[in-house]
């Protein structure tokens, strides 16, 4: 008897998802059946693909939604964060497992006691970060504990970047993901984690000029940033009594300081609308956030206000992304000064046929063991095969996939709405990651505890 997996929405993660999917098929009698807003544009040989069904799904068309989840064995819901939730309480209503690599929203976790009654799994967070970062932080945690270890300090980072062979821009940093949420990265009040005992906070403005320095063999330098609320997992991985936890996101050495400029600019902001945006050229829009002069240019008030030379690389990179040039405009109506900015961006940053990205992830284990301190550093770097099938793709697609079969073999069985942090679910996906290049190498260091040497602050 074929078992149908249903999966709602088809969008830039989904390539390995799928491929997994249908590389499976007749092994474990699946049958797939894509729902998306715009099934042309899924491939022709997905579609034409005899272990599956593309059909056009909008979410928000409830007898079509309702039907095809009826219909499935199993949901894999890989819409905006937002939306999960209708699709979420079908599951409930019909009885249908459900797993997604959104993080756990306050509605999605309401259902979770009629999801353990009704005994489904509704497995989130199950894809990069949130998801890898989970799994192998955890993996390393319990088997410190294991051997009777008390886990003192925790870091976590994790970056979406380009490929070395692709880095070839000032800034050494393309978009791999959502564009909107790298222009709006750290907004929403201060970032928070725990250094040595003593809660640390960090207002947005100062976000970006906060960083921590590290090493990656093979790979060279690089730095981290707060993520806005580094305690969000301190009970779910048991940390209540950890000295020091901080978890950043992962850039090239120098983009934080770059990256500063549009903050302190305003360039970043998105609450309020400038009205005249459509037509208004890139230099129009620089010069909007700058005070008025009779004679100075555009250039010179720009460099007064952010106090750069002309021979700095702060202003080269300024220039690379065309920000003075009078040929290039704005197309959107009435678009915030962040909506702006990444248009802007993606003129230059967008991936290119050729280009190719990459996934760093880098974790830090302190802990303590009869009497003496330890250090372990944990990392991974995942390199994308192309435009379509990229390191992105592969680490958030790839680990849903695996728990979504896991779960359809009755191999990850405990009810309820849950995050990837209990063993029977984290030790076999990340040992089958393996087989797809995703391989975490572990070193044994010098403890060092957090250093406060590796933060700046001008």
């Amino acid at each position: 008897m074929m078992r149908k997996i249903l999966v709602v929405g088809a969008g830039k993660s989904t390539s390995y998802l799928i491929d997994y999917f249908l590389e499976k098929a007749v092994a474990e009698k699946l049958h797939l059946t894509i729902g998306d807003l715009n099934p042309d544009a899924i491939a022709s040989h997905i579609r034409n693909n005899d272990n599956c069904t593309v059909i056009k799904l909008d979410v928000f068309e409830e007898g079509a939604r309702k039907s095809a989840i009826e219909d499935s064995n199993i949901v894999v819901s890989m819409l905006p964060a937002r939306m999960h939730m209708k699709v979420a309480e079908d599951c409930i209503a019909f009885g249908k497992d459900l797993v997604t690599a959104s993080y756990v929203s306050k509605e999605i976790k309401t259902l979770d006691t009629q999801a353990k009654e009704k005994g489904l799994v509704f497995m989130n967070e199950i894809g990069l970060d949130p998801g890898i970062d989970h799994m192998s932080a955890m993996q390393v945690i319990d088997r410190i504990r294991a051997k009777g270890g008390k886990i003192i300090l925790f870091e976590s980072f994790t970056g979406g970047l380009v490929a070395p062979e692709s880095d070839n821009n000032l800034w050494n940093y393309k978009f791999t993901w959502n564009p909107r949420n790298v222009v709006l990265a750290g907004q929403g009040g201060a970032a928070k984690f725990l250094q040595e005992g003593t809660y640390k906070y960090i207002p947005y403005h100062k976000l970006f000029r906060r960083t921590e320095f590290f090493e990656i063999e093979g790979y060279g330098k690089f730095e981290g940033y707060a993520n806005r609320d580094s305690l969000d997992y301190r009970e779910a991985y048991g940390l209540q009594d950890v000295l020091t936890l901080y978890r950043g996101t992962m850039r090239r050495v120098g983009f934080s300081k770059a990256w500063n400029m549009f903050v302190q600019l305003g360039m970043t902001d998105d609450s309020y609308q400038i009205e005249n945006s459509e037509g208004m050229t890139y230099r129009e829009f620089v010069n909007s956030f700058l005070s008025y002069s009779p004679s100075d240019s555009v250039e010179l008030k720009l460099r007064h206000y952010l106090k750069i030379e002309q021979d700095d690389i702060m202003w080269e990179k300024l220039l690379e992304l065309n920000l003075f040039s009078s040929e290039k405009s704005i197309p959107l109506k009435n678009a915030t000064p962040a909506q702006i900015l990444q248009y802007i961006l993606e003129d230059s940053w967008t991936l290119s046929d050729t280009d190719k990205d990459m996934i760093v992830m880098y974790h830090k284990f302190g802990y303590e063991l009869y009497g003496k301190q330890f250090q372990i550093d944990a990392n991974t770097v995942v390199k994308g095969e192309s435009r379509t099938h990229t390191a992105m793709a592969k680490t958030v697609g790839l680990p849903v996939a695996m728990a979504t079969l896991a779960i359809l073999n009755k191999k990850i069985t405990t009810p309820g709405v849950q995050i990837p942090i209990r063993k029977e679910v984290y030790d076999p996906i990340l040992e089958e990651l393996k087989e797809y290049g995703v391989v975490f190498k572990e070193y044994n260091v010098p403890y060092l505890g957090y250093n406060p040497e590796s933060v700046y602050d001008k």
